[in-house]
């Protein structure tokens, strides 16, 4: 086959970017999944012998209550093209990070993990690839979250897989972006998911959502609850409609089939309240994303609060956090929104969040299956507390005292509210101990301690005193098995290396994209060339051909970046071959500036050769700004803001002058959906 070699030479232009991706796994958040509708109940309440709590505020006493609401607590966290650079950490770093997210009674201890259902499109800060590319093709291989789901597994049996598309390939849609037209094509996509991950993964997904923030359509729901149960899916429940309370709830009443056919209401982003509609369908009701804040103490604190609140204000029995870990270059949108921050590969280095430790509050000390007690509320002071058991005479207390200022979440605005110092006694029946976890933020020191073991409280007359102060977290409980896990510190962080090369010469490859790139629109996959016995028979291969049904705003063009987003000073080279005769094109390019939702208006300096012998030399990924003072004549080397390009060793172009962006990453990509491959791709930095 003819291949061409692309050099872009930079002077103070750079871009070698990697794209996180994170399967529609939205990272969960910890929370109660109740079985039996909440205080608005038309039916009787279910009465049971729990533990009787009281909680005394300043003057201000709660009434003891012998109820509970029977529920399944639940924490849990999305992924979506978020956990990219995860999978390429090496050992014994991947597994600790894993441990921390998944393993019980050491980190976050997650109960569910809720994946994207890769659909071949840009859904916030990646692409991720489908199990049906076309619509004869099925691969239950692609992508890493078959992975994280069997490693998430194997650390805790008993979590709960929720899988989400956020984007479907394009042939579901039949060339329009809408996956509605065609029902029965849409829902037998999404359950051939459900059923490869038990058949090569052996991976139960216990629920499945119908369209993240996008418009629902009550046929389709009702269509897919049918193919479900036709395929022995009948336990695999529905999510609706991963967007607002409304309309998905008045739907809900006003059509008893639809109902049937949904399980649970989730709504994203919910500020901690629901809406009186939703409390009448009596649905277990979700925050199915959630949190999507900046990890640092004052994330932590958003993830505190709205932890606790999102049931005691909305009665809402389960929170789920995008996202998982922030595995994915930072400079792309909504960076460090994760649990934990993991996006150092190269280096090993990965730090564990406060909102790891603000998760163990909760899921460390509750299990599927506990029941929230009545007796939740806010404290006379301000802040919250919950209280769970598992009805065996097991007891959690869950106290979050944080203030505005300390816990603002990305989203909705938090409307100003007061929390003070205060004491809180607690009347409990009966002479036993509870062992106490703490965590203090201590902003005004800067020396947080989190999820701390104190000395444990015997109660001999059923009551104690706590003095809580502002911006802390505390839990009182039963369960002796918590643990503050820990690994020896990981290697120091480190920049991008400035010399990368790849030759993609693997024969199995343990995941289909290639270590470090992170497609921004389009799949770029290992491919092997079997029928050509030259240099290439191991390259990279970009495999989308026809416009998916679209979530975000993708490009027309197809990209995957890599590398360090502050390089200014770069060499980019890479053997392309077009496999579109007279119409294919491809580009190499640096110091490209945006990925996610941004890609579109992308610029940097896109080096394009077309199949029809042409090349083009632009400033953005549209094609529509030429760079300026292009001349045709040899030179090699650059200089000052001035670009140059090489095709097969030649001097292609010099001089051009590209004065923005002054940074980024490198990419490769297409002119448009196309097969295309990429092989020895190498950049070299200053």
């Amino acid at each position: 086959m003819s291949v061409f070699r692309l050099c872009i030479c930079l002077f103070r232009l750079c871009s070698v970017c990697v794209y996180v991706c994170s399967v529609c796994v939205y990272v969960c958040v910890v929370s109660v999944y109740m079985s039996v509708p909440s205080v608005y109940m038309s039916v009787p309440y279910v009465y049971m012998s729990v533990l009787c709590l009281c909680i005394c505020l300043f003057r201000l006493c709660c009434v003891c209550v012998y109820v509970c609401v029977p529920s399944l607590y639940m924490s849990c966290f999305i992924l979506q093209a978020t956990s990219r650079l995860l999978v390429n950490y090496l050992e014994p770093y991947r597994s600790q990070i894993l441990d921390f997210l998944f393993k019980p009674n050491f980190g976050a201890s997650l109960h569910i993990l809720k994946v994207e259902i890769g659909g071949d499109a840009q859904t916030t800060d990646g692409t991720e690839p489908s199990h049906m590319h076309y619509e004869n093709d099925e691969n239950y291989f692609r992508g890493y979250e078959w992975w994280l789901m069997r490693e998430a597994k194997k650390r805790n049996p008993n979590i709960t897989l929720i899988g989400l598309p956020w984007a479907f390939p394009g042939w579901v849609g039949h060339g329009k972006n809408w996956p509605y037209d065609f029902p029965d094509i849409t829902a037998a996509y999404v359950v051939n998911w459900i059923l490869g991950a038990k058949q090569y993964h052996d991976l139960d997904i216990q629920y499945v959502g119908i369209w993240n923030e996008r418009n629902y359509d009550s046929k389709y729901i009702k269509l897919l609850r049918y193919t479900l149960d036709k395929n022995g899916l009948e336990t695999v429940g529905i999510i609706a409609s991963d967007n607002l309370w409304e309309p998905i709830a008045f739907s809900l009443l006003l059509d008893p089939e639809l109902s049937a056919a949904v399980d649970v209401i989730g709504a994203h982003y919910p500020g901690t309240t629901t809406v009186l509609e939703a409390l009448e369908t009596h649905k277990r009701l979700w925050s199915s994303e959630d949190y999507s804040t900046f990890n640092d103490e004052v994330g932590g604190g958003c993830w505190a609060r709205i932890l606790n609140q999102n049931y005691v204000n909305g009665h809402m029995t389960a929170t789920i956090s995008w996202n998982l870990v922030a595995s994915y270059y930072e400079e792309l949108p909504f960076g460090r929104n994760g649990l934990m921050t993991a996006e150092e590969p190269w280096s090993g280095h990965y730090v564990v969040e406060p909102p790891i430790w603000i998760t163990a509050h909760t899921t460390q000390f509750s299990q599927p299956g506990w029941s929230y007690l009545q007796t939740v509320g806010h404290l006379g002071q301000g802040g919250s507390y919950v209280a769970l058991t598992d009805g065996k005479g097991n007891l959690t207390v869950v106290i979050e005292t944080m203030t505005h200022d300390h816990s603002v979440c990305i989203r909705p605005p938090l409307p100003p509210f007061n929390v003070t110092s205060q004491n809180a006694t607690f009347q409990l029946k009966g002479s036993f101990e509870l062992h106490v976890w703490r965590s203090q933020f201590n902003f005004k020191t800067k020396k947080p301690s989190f999820f701390e073991k104190l000395i444990p409280v015997k109660l001999l007359d059923g009551s104690f005193t706590l003095n809580l102060a502002e911006d802390e977290v505390y839990t009182l409980t039963t369960i002796t098995t918590g643990q503050k896990g820990s690994y020896p510190e990981p290697p120091a962080s480190a920049r991008f290396p400035k010399v990368y090369k790849d030759d993609f010469s693997v024969r199995n490859p343990p995941f289909t994209e290639a270590p470090d790139f992170a497609d921004q629109t389009g799949v770029f996959e290992y491919h092997i060339n079997l029928t050509d016995p030259g240099p290439h028979v191991f390259t990279l291969r970009q495999v989308v051909t026809q416009r998916p049904v679209t979530w975000a705003t993708d490009a027309d063009q197809t990209i995957s970046v890599i590398g360090d987003y502050q390089w200014q000073n770069l060499t980019v080279t890479c053997d392309v071959f077009m496999e579109s005769v007279m119409t294919g094109g491809v580009f190499i390019a640096a110091r490209v500036n945006k990925g996610g939702q941004a890609v579109r208006s992308a610029l940097g300096v896109f080096f394009w050769v077309f199949a029809d012998g042409t090349y083009k030399v632009t400033n953005d990924i549209g094609q529509y700004e030429h760079c300026t003072s292009l001349h045709t004549h040899a030179h090699t080397h650059t200089h000052g803001q001035f670009a140059s390009g090489l095709l097969n060793g030649f001097p292609l172009w010099q001089n051009a002058v590209v004065l923005t962006p002054n940074n980024g990453w490198a990419a490769i990509g297409t002119r448009s959906f196309e097969l295309a491959q990429f092989d020895n791709f190498a950049v070299v930095a200053e």
